[in-house]
């Protein structure tokens, strides 16, 4: 089964994807928006995740990787919050910024656009394939078996 794509936002002074590569794995927690969190318990180990950075830099600096599927949130005892474990992929050569993903036709329908309050969204194949693209970025060779395929959607 192909893996599904999302990308999920991070305020860069909250949580980096810098420190995501330097910690090598973490908790994906304090979502509280209820189409948010059922978009977390979605996903699958494998997905791919486009990481962008929100309010400084508003732009797609990484891609990441499901390395747990959702549990319930430690951060919100007693609540129905989920939390999925993210680890990353690769940074992109070139961050995505959202003027650029405003500007391309192909990313006209994409979530982030769309629904821009949410902080995890799904995204098509079709649309990861372009951020790379626009990043100037190819998945290292142990994604590879994993990357969707273009034809496949979210």
């Amino acid at each position: 089964m192909k893996p599904r794509c999302y990308l999920v936002k991070s305020e860069p002074y909250k949580y980096s994807f810098t420190t995501l590569q330097e910690q090598g794995r973490t908790m994906w927690d304090g979502v509280r928006n209820f189409e948010a969190r059922n978009n977390l318990r979605a996903m699958q180990v494998g997905d791919l995740l486009l990481f962008y950075h929100s309010n400084e830099g508003k732009e797609v600096v990484g891609v990441a990787t499901v390395v747990r599927t959702a549990y319930p949130d430690p951060t919100a005892p007693g609540e129905d919050w989920s939390v999925v474990d993210l680890a990353p992929v690769c940074p992109l050569r070139s961050p995505v910024t959202l003027t650029m993903i405003r500007s391309e036709p192909r990313l006209a329908q994409i979530q982030l656009l769309r629904r821009s309050r949410l902080s995890v969204v799904p995204v098509t194949a079709d649309e990861f394939a372009v951020v790379l693209e626009l990043g100037k970025t190819k998945l290292p060779k142990s994604s590879k078996r994993r990357a969707p395929s273009a034809s496949a959607s979210a």
